[in-house]
């Protein structure tokens, strides 16, 4: 029995099932990884350096203006063939979650309505000073394709610098969206995982807390991220090949 055709087995047993995706899924629409190579303004700058509280201390206006630039790239960009796989697979009559490292809102433009966003949204913005939510206005936000320099808005009340409203490295994952998170994968029947690295903890562990639930885990990557477990199933290829071939094979249009 082939991998995919085990997978799809697998599926059509169950009903509550929660899909674990990361940049893997969104590069199929164009939205760079941190592997990425940067161009323009930012192609002298590491990404990851770009995602630190340090970074929007020392330099603010660099890390509001590079916000700013993806949070354009991202509204530019169109969910693809994985993501509406996942609201194809809702509407069949399965009950699906989505738990995501992404800070875009393609999953929701595809037209899945329960999704949980562990490291926040590229949409929101908040106070650094006193954290209240900030509501910006269109000329707030447009920026060069190049990108540019743009020093942030102050917050009406504490007159803090507004940053945006994602989860920086070496930041606490907001308590809502984790316990949402585990609540979905610790009472899920299956969990697919979709171009995940598997190195961002604490997310990273969530296929193996969903194994210890008794839950099988499919993992769809470019390349072999199982952990050896015997409820796993690893389907390798990329997301906008494997999840519509998942679907096919199980008949769903």
């Amino acid at each position: 029995m082939t991998q995919i055709r085990k997978a799809a087995d697998a599926l059509a047993a169950v009903r509550r099932i929660v899909f674990f995706t990361g940049a893997g899924i969104s590069a199929e629409s164009g939205i760079p990884t941190f592997r990425a190579k940067l161009t323009g303004l930012w192609a002298k700058h590491d990404p990851q350096r770009l995602e630190t509280a340090d970074a929007f201390r020392e330099n603010p206006a660099l890390v509001w203006g590079w916000y700013l630039w993806r949070r354009q790239q991202a509204m530019l960009a169109e969910p693809n063939a994985a993501h509406y796989s996942i609201s194809r697979l809702a509407k069949a009559g399965w009950e699906v979650s989505v738990v995501t490292q992404n800070i875009d809102d393609l999953h929701e433009r595809a037209g899945v309505d329960a999704v949980v966003h562990l490291h926040g949204s590229l949409l929101g913005a908040k106070c650094s000073g006193c954290h209240r939510p900030v509501a910006l206005q269109p000329d707030q936000l447009s920026i060069s394709n190049e990108g540019e320099l743009v020093e942030p808005p102050r917050c009406n009340y504490c007159n803090g610098r507004t940053r945006p409203g994602v989860v920086w490295f070496r930041e606490n994952l907001p308590d809502n969206a984790w316990l949402s998170a585990v609540r979905l994968v610790r009472t899920c029947d299956l969990l697919i995982s979709v171009g995940t690295s598997g190195v961002v903890r604490p997310a990273a562990d969530l296929p193996e807390m969903a194994i210890r639930a008794n839950a099988t885990v499919i993992h769809v990557n470019l390349e072999d991220v199982s952990m050896g477990g015997e409820r796993e199933i690893m389907l390798i290829g990329s997301a906008v090949q494997v999840l519509p071939e998942l679907l096919t094979r199980l008949g769903v249009s």
